[in-house]
């Protein structure tokens, strides 16, 4: 089973080849970033623009590198939601007129199923089942993971993700777009201990997660520690380690938590906060002692990619062709719509 990916959900172009037999063919990825941050974030009738500007070469160039021809495509995958509603247009457009013009099928992925399967391009892959820590965007979540399609939700944000909050505390530390990045960059050189935030619902008792109020705690904090309504260097540095260790220690915790209550032993982490060296480094060291293995998509994968999409449209199509289907996107999805159960 050969699938061509598209994804076009948001800020970054994706297109790839994955074959269930020979693995990820090809892929290729078009990123926004240096587009929207003279505004400070995704402007989406510019996204949806760039995407129309790069998806067909970046399409015609996985397939090239991977030698396949349209013909030897025995499906199209293209992220049907959730999404800006434009972007999302352009890939299912592109998708469904090349289906059609070789008589494949184009299937609609939901783009945190292809974050929550995207792993499983990486050496070593996990096997099912696992609990996979979802942290992407808008989105912090705990899922059961029993097999593709068959997800049952632990935990949940109850207001900002932590993406979110790692964005916005970032723009209130006069960083650069994209905000989390530039954040876990300047912690690196802030002190351990030098100022104090809430860990937010670390003890709950349950896995859902907060961090509005902690966006909130580190905006008094730098309120606190102005200076003629400047925020010294080294003061900045501290809040951003602070503000990523309260992040981390919450993730970390949720996490470990969500083992325990299910009993796997493998932990999966996808999305683009996956890619926070500190949080990977904590997790892999909260779940050794418990005989457990904490699994990452390599650094290309954490962010929005067409590779996740193209896998995880194969894993569908190898199931079971989908009958015919009504073009459209879904710019809001709940990923609990599509999945059956985890049993």
């Amino acid at each position: 089973m050969r699938v061509l990916g598209i994804e076009t959900s948001c800020d970054e172009t994706g297109a790839a080849v994955y074959d269930t037999a020979g693995g990820l063919l090809g892929h290729a990825l078009h990123s926004q970033v240096a587009l929207h941050r003279p505004y400070g974030g995704v402007v989406p009738e510019l996204a949806s623009r760039d995407h129309v500007r790069h998806l067909v070469p970046l399409i015609q160039r996985v397939l090239r590198e991977s030698a396949t021809a349209l013909a030897d495509l025995d499906g199209i995958a293209f992220t049907e939601g959730p999404g800006l509603a434009g972007a999302l247009l352009v890939g299912a457009s592109v998708a469904s007129a090349l289906a059609y013009a070789i008589g494949r099928p184009a299937i609609g992925i939901h783009h945190l199923e292809g974050h929550l399967l995207s792993p499983l391009l990486s050496d070593p892959r996990p096997d099912f089942p696992f609990v996979a820590l979802l942290v992407s965007g808008g989105h912090s979540q705990l899922f059961e993971v029993a097999g593709a399609g068959r997800y049952r939700l632990l935990g949940d944000t109850q207001d900002d993700a932590a993406g979110e909050a790692f964005d916005k505390t970032a723009k209130l530390l006069g960083l650069p777009y994209p905000g989390g990045p530039a954040l876990a960059r300047l912690a690196e050189s802030g002190r351990a201990g030098a100022v104090g935030l809430p860990r937010p619902m670390l003890d709950s008792g349950d896995l859902d997660m907060s961090f509005s109020g902690l966006k909130t705690a580190a905006l008094t904090l730098v309120r606190r520690l102005e200076r003629d309504g400047e925020l010294p260097a080294q003061a900045k540095a501290d809040i951003a380690r602070e503000f990523e260790a309260a992040v981390v220690d919450v993730l970390v915790g949720k996490s470990i938590a969500a083992l325990a209550a299910t009993g796997h032993t493998r932990l999966v982490v996808a999305g683009g906060v996956g890619a926070n060296r500190t949080l990977r480094a904590r997790l892999a060291a909260a779940v050794e002692p418990r005989g457990a293995r904490v699994y990452f998509p390599e650094l290309v994968f954490c962010t929005d990619n067409g590779a996740m999409i193209a896998l995880a449209g194969a894993m569908r199509l190898a199931g079971a062709r989908p009958g015919a289907r009504t073009f459209g996107v879904r710019p809001r999805w709940a990923l609990a719509e599509l999945a059956v159960p985890a049993a």
